[in-house]
């Protein structure tokens, strides 16, 4: 039987390979030799790798923890299915669903300074957060990635319909 490490495992492993499926049906591109499946196959490769490694994992600790013989106290309480910090894992999920809605209104720039900023203050695990540091680095976010994807990369943004930034 799989643990919550397995079992998170094979979720991305199943996604990974479908979504690496899917790039299969991505145009060849016809006067550069890398084409537009090559970054997103590099990253679902290594996705679906490191997710078959944690199925092992998970399935080799499995074998190796020991049954209690007779007379032994047994070993600790097996840990629950669903993590006790669901309520962020819903929280993150939330953000970015909503970075997504307002990412054409907004535009790429504004929107992801705002959710890496948003992100970071949910995720503070105290009450007391450093705003100077999470403007710092959601703007530096914003900024660094909107610079190799357009300046480096040539890959055109979002532009804000609202905003027109």
């Amino acid at each position: 039987m799989l643990g919550r490490d397995g079992w998170a495992g094979l979720v991305c492993l199943a996604g990974s390979l479908g979504l690496l499926a899917l790039t299969r049906g991505l145009p060849q591109a016809a006067l550069v030799p890398i084409g537009p499946g090559f970054y997103p196959r590099i990253v679902l490769g290594s996705t679906a790798f490191l997710s078959a490694i944690l199925v092992v994992a998970d399935l080799l600790a499995r074998r190796r923890a020991r049954r209690p013989r007779r007379g032994e106290a047994p070993g600790p309480a097996p840990r629950p299915l669903i993590p006790p910090g669901w309520p962020l894992v819903l929280t993150t999920f939330g953000l970015f669903a909503a970075y997504v809605l307002l990412l054409p209104g907004l535009g790429y720039r504004l929107g992801t300074f705002l959710f890496v900023g948003a992100l970071q203050a949910a995720l503070e695990p105290r009450g007391g957060r450093r705003w100077l540091l999470i403007v710092v680095v959601a703007a530096a976010t914003a900024w660094g990635t909107h610079l190799v994807f357009e300046t480096y990369l040539s890959v055109l943004l979002p532009r804000g319909r609202w905003t027109a930034f």
